[in-house]
């Protein structure tokens, strides 16, 4: 017969508020663009803990443009229907001192898209005015060391406007979504040695959310059942690594849009509730993932710029992991990048 105390750990092991004296205070999360179709997809995964935690209680926060209010209302009324035990409430507004005030957590999901015909520069001055606006909202009502991922593109610069427009929200505090690009990056590993993405790590993406990101596999690694074995020296294909793997995961944004006539909306959202995670909850021992996050110049990497890295977190903090071999190929597509994104810079200092 099990004892009352294994019956508890096991209990425990699916409910861990029951470990805890006093319930979690709930987080206030805040989801822009929360009417399209990645807000449609993480504001679930938010309430059901798989972004902070399964002990986790949020509240949520839901901001569109009154244009969509009809259907955010629409997302705000499934959100109650799911009767999700760890939400804890739910504002749907148009208005963004409403949706920023106190929040922890910002996912910055709205933002203008890139129409057809419409170039780069155009796309960039579109965005500066929005996330200008919303970093003014950001630094007047958010919470003192609020934590913000800009899912919106262009990302990178996108998330550059929030910093020097919030200046009161550490730079270290602001980051940009690569960790779709590194899912990829993982997956495509797995797809080609037909192992499971879970046993896959340390994949990188250097640089920009763009077609000019690098993606590494130079230092990545599969659990095998005679320990961790280099994804290079499995893949056994210099080629494939430097090029179609490449290729693949910049194109694999394009490759969903032509398979489903619309952008990706589930892996989107799943991975930024990978990146949220990681940063608050933690990395695990001897992982590290890809964000973006605001340069100190490591790698020779320029700073001043929003620049894709490897890092591990702790303590909700993030450390860009030092020390990687950098061989001449990789240098020069981390340069590549690095200079379309001090050309994006440029570009948004003129709308500043």
């Amino acid at each position: 017969m099990m004892s009352s105390n294994s019956l508890f750990q096991r209990l425990a092991k699916w409910c861990p508020w029951l470990l805890r004296d006093e319930p979690k205070k709930p987080v206030k999360v805040l989801v822009t663009g929360a009417a399209g179709q990645i807000g449609y997809a993480i504001v679930a995964m938010i309430a059901r803990g798989l972004m902070l935690g399964a002990d986790q209680p949020v509240v949520l926060h839901l901001l569109d443009l009154p244009v969509a209010a009809n259907a955010l209302n629409g997302v705000r009324m499934e959100l109650i229907d799911a009767a999700l035990p760890l939400l804890r409430g739910v504002v749907a507004t148009s208005d963004e001192a409403e949706a920023f005030k106190g929040v922890n957590v910002a996912i910055l999901i709205g933002g203008r898209p890139r129409r057809d015909g419409m170039e780069r520069k155009d796309l960039i001055s579109k965005n500066v005015t929005t996330y200008k606006s919303q970093a003014s909202a950001l630094q007047q009502h958010a919470a003192p060391n609020c934590k913000v991922l800009v899912v919106a593109n262009p990302a990178n610069t996108n998330a550059l406007v929030l910093k020097e427009f919030a200046p009161a929200i550490p730079a270290k505090n602001i980051t940009c979504l690569t960790r779709l690009d590194h899912n990829r990056a993982l997956g495509q590993v797995a797809e080609k040695l037909n192992v499971h993405v879970g046993d896959v790590k340390n994949a990188i993406i250097w640089g920009n959310h763009s077609s000019t990101q690098f993606p590494d596999a130079s230092q990545a690694t599969v659990s095998t059942d005679r320990g961790e074995r280099p994804v290079r020296e499995l893949v056994a294909d210099e080629i494939w690594l430097r090029e179609e793997f490449v290729t693949d995961v910049q194109q694999r944004g394009a490759a969903v849009i032509k398979a489903r006539k619309q952008s990706s909306s589930l892996s989107a959202a799943s991975a930024a509730c990978d990146h949220m995670r990681d940063w608050i909850l933690g990395t695990p021992k001897g992982t590290w993932v890809s964000m973006g996050v605001y340069s100190d110049g490591s790698y020779g990497v320029p700073e001043g710029v929003f620049f894709s890295f490897p890092v591990t977190c702790e303590k909700g903090e993030w450390s860009v992991v030092q020390g990687l071999e950098i061989d001449d190929f990789a240098r020069s597509k981390m340069e590549t990048s690095a200079t379309e994104l001090k050309e994006e810079k440029s570009i948004a200092y003129e709308f500043l």
